[in-house]
């Protein structure tokens, strides 16, 4: 799944560190979602779009 994580990220300068203790994950979970090697789940998703006050659809996107 693509996403714009890793641009929000770098748009306010929060460390990968920094986002997974927003989320309430590890750095090593933001990692594997940047680049594409794991899907949040669905409650993890709603969590980041509150965060960066934006739709799901928005940060987001199904690559099929």
């Amino acid at each position: 799944m693509k996403n714009k994580l890793k641009v929000l990220r770098a748009e306010r300068n929060w460390t990968q560190a920094d986002l997974a203790q927003a989320l309430d994950v590890s750095r090593q979970t933001i990692n594997a979602i940047e680049k594409g090697k794991f899907d949040p789940s669905l409650p993890l998703a709603f969590k980041a779009a509150r965060l960066f006050e934006m739709r799901i659809e928005d940060i987001f996107e199904d690559e099929s």
